[in-house]
């Protein structure tokens, strides 16, 4: 059945700006796509592609433009992934696919992907880099929420993760460093991080660096994250890291997220879906996902000053899946 593609740009103001290691910003763009089908029905997904990798609303755009007549003369997800490379446009055509496939048959993209039902989940709230003394103060204000998920950069990290500590004394934390620490590092600061409370590490060495982690047995679970694009990266990851944080902008989408999902629990990996930022129309693909993940931070809503009015809930944390009048 033939489509029509449509292609729109949105920027999302966040309530603060947003530091990590290797950037700050104070907004979000996003990549909007609706597919419209010959009976009037619409499938919606959004992308913000993968930032660190050159990728921008105006990159995705033109990846998209570069192949519409294919995609609008008809075409399903499995003939999508032989047709774009991973990607934040790939992710936003094939959510979209979802949504418009969930439409025609009636059914949930829960039910569409295997999965007995839809069970809400609870997210991480990110905390991103600032003073120390800040770090208490976000962390206080996000107590009530299960997991923290805090960013550090190249500074010792352990009066910071202090502060916070202080601040919200009940949550687990999952200390993302963004690829600035050295393997030595991660040996200095795990041992001390662990008595801290910190459950995952999340990416903090460089790509390209892991081999230095072979024979390490690190007190804290390691999730490779910048690391992993799709099932082709599970072997770097192997041995090294326990945990895969899958993001649905670094797979091109959810078909294939799913696919590296089994591949990565089947060679004894955990699971975390994650982000990066975004609305509700963006995250509402990972809820999917996040049904079998043993991690998840899906918290670009709580971020952002504004979302579509009719998307995700969230409540302390607790994500609601999406209603069917939303996405799938």
């Amino acid at each position: 059945m033939s489509m029509t593609l449509e292609i729109t740009t949105r920027t999302w103001l966040l309530k603060e700006p947003f530091a990590i290691s290797r950037e700050v910003k104070d907004r979000t763009k996003s990549l909007i796509v609706t597919l419209v089908d010959d009976d009037g029905r619409q499938g919606r997904g959004e992308a913000i592609g993968v930032p660190y990798a050159g990728e921008t609303p105006r990159t995705m755009t033109a990846q998209i433009e570069d192949v519409r007549s294919a995609i609008e003369a008809g075409i399903d997800r499995e003939q999508l992934l032989a047709l774009m490379p991973v990607g934040g446009a790939r992710f936003a055509i094939d959510s979209a696919l979802w949504d418009l496939e969930a439409k025609r048959l009636g059914r949930s993209v829960f039910d569409l992907a295997g999965l007995a039902g839809a069970r809400p989940v609870d997210t991480a709230y990110t905390i991103g880099i600032r003073s120390e003394a800040a770090y208490q103060t976000a962390a206080e204000a996000h107590a009530a929420h299960e997991v923290l998920k805090i960013k550090v950069g190249f500074d010792d990290p352990l009066p910071l993760i202090a502060a916070a500590r202080r601040g919200a004394p009940d949550s687990a934390f999952i200390v993302d460093p963004n690829q600035a620490w050295t393997v030595e590092q991660v040996r200095e600061f795990a041992p001390k991080l662990a008595d801290m409370g910190v459950v995952l590490l999340e990416q903090p060495i460089p790509v390209g660096a892991e081999g230095g982690l072979d024979g390490y047995d690190c007190p804290i679970r390691l999730c490779a994250d910048e690391l992993i694009q799709d099932v082709h990266d599970l072997d770097k990851a192997r041995g090294r890291f326990d945990v895969i944080n899958i993001k649905l902008d670094k797979t091109g989408g959810l078909t294939e997220g799913l696919r590296l999902a089994d591949a990565a629990r089947e060679q004894g990996f955990a699971l975390m879906v994650g982000c990066m930022g975004g609305s509700s129309l963006s995250m509402a693909p990972g809820v999917v996902l996040a049904q079998q993940c043993d991690f998840v931070d899906l918290d670009g809503p709580l971020l952002s000053a504004e979302d579509w009015p009719d998307g995700l809930v969230y409540r302390n944390g607790r994500i609601e899946p999406a209603q069917p009048g939303f996405w799938g």
